[in-house]
């Protein structure tokens, strides 16, 4: 299945000199809409990579440049093992099954957060995925994994630590731009946009310096639930909302 050109009718009524550069998702509310259906919290997930699938297609029809999805946090490593690991194992299915489709609509994969600690087949999949579309311009799809905030913080402060000590930088001048280039999602634009499904009002530890300006929308539909329809009409509410960034 292609996703659709940017130029698609179904985006018709959204204005694209108004789009949002880059759209943050925290993606919440799997286990609620399987426990509502009597269903393994797992099958909750596996509804919610269909959803994953249905808004990455979405996003790159409309002509979003960046899409990120908290896809997994620090704190997620505290659920039960038997959760975590299928979940471990979704995420390598889900990585190996979508190269081909990301390879063909142009959009490259990239990653945030402690790598490092995800199982050995799921970085062995997302080194493979990120490199072969590494050179891809479309769109840029950004999955943070073993995420957290507070912790991307914390690691660029004692960065900036070490450099100043070592004489590489003058504590002096640093600045938030100082700061933005060495948080994970250097390069990257802040979002102008945060969406969170499932009826919680929270951050949730999600990117705490980068969506300082992002609008916030929250939403009570479960992520599996979430529909391609309602993300458009979001992002025309996006549309209609005056950025003023502290000014009159």
């Amino acid at each position: 299945m292609s996703f659709s050109s940017p130029g698609n009718a179904a985006a018709e009524n959204l204005d694209p000199h108004r789009m949002p550069l880059h759209v943050a998702v925290i993606m919440d509310g799997n286990g609620r809409w399987a426990r509502r259906r009597l269903l393994n919290r797992i099958r909750g997930h596996e509804a919610g990579a269909e959803t994953v699938r249905r808004i990455v297609r979405a996003s790159r029809e409309v002509g979003l440049a960046y899409l990120t999805l908290y896809a997994f946090s620090t704190e997620n490593w505290q659920r039960p093992n038997a959760e975590v690991n299928a979940l471990m194992g979704l995420l390598e299915r889900f990585l190996d099954g979508e190269q081909a489709q990301l390879m063909e609509n142009n959009i490259r994969l990239r990653a945030i957060g402690q790598t490092g600690r995800l199982p050995g087949g799921v970085k062995a999949a997302l080194e493979r995925v990120t490199s072969a579309t590494s050179a891809n311009d479309g769109m840029t799809l950004i999955l943070a994994l073993s995420y957290g905030g507070r912790d991307e913080i914390v690691t660029m402060a004692k960065n900036l630590a070490q450099e100043a000590a070592a004489g590489r930088l003058d504590a002096d001048r640093i600045d938030a731009r100082t700061v933005a280039d060495r948080l994970e999602t250097a390069g990257i634009p802040d979002p102008d946009l945060l969406i969170r499904t499932s009826g919680e009002m929270r951050i949730s530890n999600f990117l705490l310096w980068q969506i300082a300006y992002a609008e916030i929308f929250f939403t009570d539909t479960l992520w599996p639930d979430f529909s391609r329809q309602e993300f458009l009409s979001i992002l025309s509410a996006y549309q209609r909302r005056e950025r003023r960034f502290g000014r009159v």
